[in-house]
């Protein structure tokens, strides 16, 4: 069987990241940039960049609403830091304007752990995977709110993460769709990407 097409989100970001770490794991991937792309992919990657930015791309593009619809439709995504904004059915903080493609039952602040400056990296503890998880956080967003489908895959803190809030929800997953406020294209792990790979195939199956 022909693997599944993932799709990574290419309008802003760091899409070149993504993509490399899913062609490593052997998945089938395309940018996607047009409508037309849309319906092509079985899974889609949304990555870390500008939510605000993104966000005004993927209407201006005609996207928003053709992405809602599959993501709707139990489409499985994953979004990186801003990722997850996109993904997020609330915005703490939008600014005025600001729109979401949602997924998540969730609230979400944008750049919650500060600026550029404020940028750090910490072991984390997650959900299913044998051994700590090497968390980049770089203007990140975190997790404020959470609706009952939601299952928390990491918080920051507990790790010893010097100056992080303790106990913020920073990776989680409602159905086929996951997300964390971290970068974990960053580096050489890439077992979180593994896990979504698997989530494509089996939704394809």
């Amino acid at each position: 069987m022909a693997a599944p097409l993932i799709g990574v989100l290419a309008v802003q970001g760091d899409v070149r990241e993504h993509v490399s770490a899913l062609t490593e794991l052997g998945a089938a991937v395309t940018l996607v940039r047009r409508p037309e792309e849309v319906e092509q992919i079985e899974g889609l990657v949304i990555p870390g960049g500008e939510s605000t930015v993104m966000d005004k791309l993927v209407r201006a593009f005609g996207l928003r609403d053709l992405l809602r619809a599959r993501l709707a439709a139990g489409m499985p995504a994953f979004g990186s830091c801003a990722g997850m904004i996109m993904l997020a059915d609330r915005i703490a903080d939008a600014p005025q304007g600001q729109q979401t493609l949602g997924g998540l039952d969730l609230t979400v602040r944008r750049n919650a752990f500060g600026r550029q400056v404020d940028s750090f990296e910490t072991d984390l503890d997650f959900a299913g995977l044998d051994a700590p998880v090497h968390a980049v956080f770089i203007r990140a967003p975190w997790v404020e709110t959470l609706g009952p489908d939601v299952e928390v895959l990491a918080r920051v803190g507990h790790a010893g993460a010097e100056g992080a809030p303790a106990g913020r929800i920073v990776a989680v997953r409602q159905g086929t769709i996951t997300a964390t406020s971290f970068h974990p294209e960053v580096g050489r792990d890439r077992r979180i990407h593994a896990e979504f790979v698997e989530t494509v195939r089996r939704h394809h199956r």
